[in-house]
């Protein structure tokens, strides 16, 4: 098996989980990293142990040994960084958003299709084995007919008013924050794992902290002292920190999903339930080696992650024996893994369809949440057409 040498733009959080994945894969190269300028892109590449860095992303894309690009910078770049990518001739893997709104996805779509080159954005939370299997057992009718679907997304990583990123930004992160962030992830694995669509929406918004404090300074020049009116600005906050939203779905289920930044205690915790017609089944991000299937006339159960016990889709993204869990860090792996099979099998020029998450589902969301910001400004529901 050849290797497919890659690029990774942006070395922040979420970079550096990017390489460490497809490392573990074996059959691609990390080439080359890109960051903002020469120096932080040396210093990132001697930290992760990349032998080519540029301080210009363009000048990455003209390296003829990159096949395929990660853009894994803040959102605002997204868009630009991947047209790039696709006009260079790269495959290209996003992170969420696609874009900062619909109409750019658009573009990236028609070029990708256009210049038949492979596309997927980073909805790695599909790629728990359990949530394959639950969508299997819905696939197979376990579950009967779906009537309601409830969950959450809670972090509180913003839970003082001191606490700040630029994700809180609009210019930035875009008109949707928490929506937008977290609630994309929830909704796109609700609609995976069930295979229906929202089609209607009903949001409300809340900004607890409508001014928070920009610190000055890089945050560890303050380690271990208090923070004092001159070390910090105030900014006004535009974007929500919370959002519930009524869902209504297309096979008539109904639903609603909560997001929030400011959740003491929740470090990253999606949850969600969904009550079928035989059966009920619920999961936990921060127990996802577990699913909880209900029942009324009977016993309910915990299904631990096993191979033996799941479906045969699941276990093809199933790498350790029962007992051994596997956690966020592997669903990048499983999922970076169908992409780059599906490159090195030609699947984008057979028209093979892809089982990995593509620019159509980055459109989706970001089309998704653009509608539930409607609704939360014109405060009434909103029909997804």
């Amino acid at each position: 098996m050849r290797k497919i040498k890659v690029g990774i733009i942006g070395t922040g959080f979420i970079g550096p989980a990017h390489i460490e994945a497809l490392r573990r894969l074996g059959f691609i190269e990390v080439a080359a990293i890109a960051d903002v300028n020469q120096e932080i892109a040396k210093q990132k590449a001697e930290l992760l142990n990349v032998e080519k860095y540029y301080g210009d992303y363009k000048e990455l894309l003209k390296d003829p040994e990159i096949e395929s690009v990660h853009v894994c910078t803040p959102n605002y770049l997204h868009y630009k960084i991947a047209k790039d990518a696709l006009l260079a001739n790269k495959h290209v893997i996003c992170e969420k958003p696609l874009a900062m709104n619909s109409s750019e996805a658009d573009e990236l779509i028609r070029i990708a299709k256009e210049k038949k080159l492979v596309n997927a954005v980073h909805f790695n939370l599909r790629f728990y084995p359990l949530m394959h299997h639950a969508k299997k057992m819905i696939e197979e009718g376990e579950l009967g007919q779906i009537f309601a679907i409830n969950g959450s997304y809670q972090q509180d990583w913003l839970f003082y008013d001191t606490d700040f990123n630029w994700r809180l930004l609009p210019e930035f992160s875009g008109d949707s924050r928490a929506v937008a962030d977290i609630g994309s992830h929830w909704l796109d694995l609700i609609e995976f794992v069930t295979g229906i669509k929202v089609n209607e929406v009903c949001a409300d918004f809340a900004t607890f902290y409508p001014i928070r404090k920009k610190p000055l300074k890089p945050v560890e020049t303050y380690a271990g002292k208090l923070l004092s009116p001159e070390d910090y600005e105030e900014v006004k906050i535009e974007t929500e920190d919370y959002a519930t939203v009524l869902l209504k779905f297309n096979n008539g289920a109904h639903g609603s999903m909560t997001v929030n930044q400011v959740a003491a205690g929740r470090k990253n915790r999606l949850y969600f339930e969904i009550y079928g017609s035989k059966k009920s089944i619920s999961w936990d991000s921060e127990r996802p080696n577990e699913l909880w299937i209900g029942r009324r006339d009977g016993t309910n159960e915990i299904l631990i992650k096993d191979p033996s016990l799941l479906n045969p889709y699941a276990r093809e993204i199933t790498s350790f024996p029962g007992g051994h869990n596997e956690g966020f860090p592997d669903t990048s792996k499983q999922m970076f893994k169908k992409v780059y099979k599906y490159i090195l099998q030609d699947g984008h020029l057979k028209g093979e369809t892809p089982d990995f998450p593509t620019f159509e589902d980055g459109r989706r969301e970001l089309f998704l949440c653009e509608q539930i910001v409607k609704s939360a400004k014109e405060n009434k529901w909103v029909v997804i057409e």
